[in-house]
């Protein structure tokens, strides 16, 4: 090769086309491994005499650890290794078609050549990625319509509420926009592992089981800087409240630009919505799922413990806690650890509830172990067996004597209406059965027993065969509260409390009522209104006693997430207290996007927001967050007038989308009386 540099032409366009990597706005070429990509370069004299290649990556690159490939020009690309085919040559320029093996190592590579004796020039350098369009690949997706929706879909619906009142609300991924790729590429070298050993550590690179779990713990602050600091306080000062993101991309950048300091702060679905963004972006198929009613069994039991004092409040002890919703991600991979029938979606979890190998981290737990009750197989398979399956035991605790008397235990309250987004639809879809078998049945107890077994609990407590302070007494009583009316913020709330007397002798019954504002993992934080009654019920007699509690009395207890814990324990004259409860979550006022026109490529349009003040006070603070992938750029903050009571504001503003097809727009908007009201609106952006 002369002295002079080689010049590169990297074929962007047409690679990327190849290889799914379009959305990338790089000017560096982006690959997929296991796949051929074209180059051109000239400064080469008689280029097809012995031309060696060489590809490395990480510090220390080594052919040992697979971080290291010299290759020279084959007739045929390699099954194997990295190869070199010529496609075409001149006198001065040669166009080289490179392979690379299916389970190469992932991350930013330096490619040089030699020709001779000389010594290497460089080519430049440019990204491999995992490849789920192609079978050899631990991630291969057979599917192309998922292949779409969970490595190239940039928006994403994310589930919550409670279990009976199912919400959703949209977040832009953006794995595609901006620097996102060179953040996700710097995660993985800050993470504690490749801190303690980067050869090691880069050399794993190859395989997704190793890169989603040590990327679960990076995307929390916990043990590594991390990117996300997790915050259950209900006070937010010296950060972002995390129901106010509505995308990963400023997350990412905030992290980025603050020298990677923790971004202030996080809840579980923020958590897994970043853990989403970065495995897209790096080629793993990913999705978020929410489980309702998830468990916390801090002590590996399968058993979840709450306890009421005798006014029915509800007492933070000890560890263990069930959450009105849990969002984790599953991603899609081969499990050559644990063998064929556990490959497909794996359980990762990057919100930080327990250690695991003494880090915050959770997974992969193969679905399908969870489902069949293989809690002993890698990794963290007893925690998110328990998320989904551990049973609830509710204790009435007497400070005084220390003493604890079980009220009732349920074994079908955990693990309700386990969600994802439909692939190509803006819908929800249920995949509870691929977690377990169904509630109640033979077959479901058999496997939590099967779990029980392998974890050495047999002894321990089993509903059926409990320890005497543990026998659960028939209740002489039922209860149930029933909503009355609509579950609004600005609205008052109505119950109705139903008690029906199961025995045919009359019962007198001491009822004492609470209702607590609470965040989504029911931990209590204000309390808003209490009652007692007493109530005599003839044989067989149904009763229901109205409850109405009043905005002016919620409003300001209620905390961001809406939702507020109502219970009632019942103390029956000569019989067993009863316990009552309902976790409601209220839903904010809705808001309207139109788009005033047609949205095309690289032309304004306008968009019209409308708000209407559905309280009898004036709202003040008002902020219109709005963003979108391939819509505009970064975020758009509208500061908005106040609003009179029952007023309603349009705020208009312009948008220039960048790229054709469904895309979707995000918008948020917050004031001093409603927190974080989101809605989203698909626009069809043509040519």
């Amino acid at each position: 090769i002369a002295a002079t540099q080689p010049s590169t032409n990297w074929h962007l366009k047409e690679n990327a086309r190849e290889h799914h990597t379009s959305k990338f706005s790089s000017e560096e070429l982006i690959v997929r491994r296991g796949q051929a990509f074209t180059i051109t370069f000239n400064g080469t004299e008689r280029p097809e005499q012995n031309l060696i290649f060489i590809a490395e990556t990480g510090p220390k690159p080594s052919k040992t650890t697979k971080t290291l490939a010299t290759f020279d020009i084959s007739s045929t690309a390699s099954k194997e290794g990295w190869s070199a085919v010529i496609q075409s040559s001149s006198s001065n320029s040669v166009s080289i078609s490179i392979s690379s093996p299916h389970n190469a190592v992932i991350g930013r590579y330096r490619l040089s050549v030699q020709s001779g004796s000389s010594s290497p020039a460089s080519l430049g350098t440019f990204v491999l990625l995992f490849n789920p369009w192609s079978s050899g690949d631990d991630v291969f997706m057979p599917n192309k319509a998922e292949c779409e929706e969970y490595v190239l879909e940039e928006f994403g619906i994310i589930f919550a509420g409670n279990k009976n009142h199912i919400s959703g609300f949209g977040w832009n991924f953006g794995q595609f926009q901006g620097d996102i790729l060179n953040i996700c590429l710097s995660i993985m070298d800050r993470s504690l592992y490749y801190r303690q050993d980067p050869v090691t550590d880069v050399s794993h690179r190859h395989d997704p089981r190793y890169l989603g779990r040590v990327l679960s713990a990076m995307v929390n602050a916990n043990d590594d800087q991390g990117v996300v600091l997790g915050n259950w306080s209900g006070k937010y000062e010296g950060g972002k409240n995390p129901s106010s993101w509505t995308g990963s991309g400023e997350i990412l950048q905030s992290w980025k630009k603050s020298g990677f300091k923790p971004v202030k702060y996080g809840q579980c679905w923020v958590f897994a919505a970043v853990l989403t963004t970065v495995l897209r972006c790096l080629g793993i198929p990913t999705r978020t799922i929410t489980n309702f009613s998830s468990a916390h069994d801090a002590d590996g039991n399968l058993r979840v413990d709450e306890f009421y004092d005798a006014d029915g409040n509800h007492l933070d002890r000890g560890a263990d806690s069930v959450w009105n919703f849990h969002v984790w991600n599953e991603s899609w991979f081969t499990r050559n650890d644990l063998g064929p029938s556990y490959s497909g979606w794996q359980v990762l979890d990057a919100t930080p509830q327990e250690q695991s190998g003494g880090i915050y981290q959770c997974g992969p737990a193969s679905r399908h172990a969870i489902k069949e009750g293989e809690v002993d197989l890698d990794y963290d398979g007893t925690f998110v067996f328990a998320e989904v399956n551990a049973d609830c035991m509710y204790w009435n605790y007497d400070s005084a004597t220390g003493k604890k008397t079980l009220i009732y235990s349920k074994s079908t309250e955990i693990g309700a209406s386990i969600s994802t987004k439909a692939v190509g639809r803006d819908d929800r879809v249920d995949v509870t059965s691929d977690y377990k078998y169904e509630e109640g049945s033979a077959k479901e107890r058999d496997i939590f027993k099967k779990a029980r077994k392998k974890l050495g609990l047999e002894d321990k407590f089993d509903p059926t065969a409990p320890k005497l302070e543990e026998v659960e007494q028939k209740p002489d009583i039922a209860g149930k509260f029933k909503v009355a009316g609509s579950l609004e913020v600005g609205k008052d709330l109505n119950l109705l409390l139903v008690l029906e007397n199961l025995q045919s002798d009359a019962k007198t019954v001491n009822v004492n009522m609470t209702a607590w504002s609470t965040l989504y993992t029911r931990r209590r934080v204000n309390q808003i209104w209490k009652d007692s009654i007493s109530v005599t019920l003839a044989p067989k007699e149904e009763k229901q006693f109205p409850i109405n509690i009043k905005y002016p009395e919620y409003q300001q207890q209620l905390t961001t997430d809406k939702t507020i814990q109502v219970t009632a324990l019942c103390h029956v004259e000569d019989g067993i207290q009863v316990l009552v409860k309902r976790n409601i979550t209220l839903d904010n006022p809705g808001i309207d996007i139109q788009l005033l026109g047609e949205a095309k490529v690289n032309k304004e349009v306008v968009v019209e927001v409308a708000f209407t003040n559905p309280i009898d006070t004036e709202v003040k603070d008002c902020v219109l967050q709005v963003e979108g992938s391939d819509l505009l750029q970064g975020i758009l903050e509208l500061r908005i007038p106040p609003l009179k009571a029952s007023e309603k504001s349009t705020t208009k503003f312009k948008i220039t989308p960048s790229e054709a097809g469904p895309k979707h727009l995000l918008v948020n908007f917050s004031c001093d009386k409603f927190a974080d009201i989101k809605t989203f609106k698909m626009v069809n952006v043509i040519n």
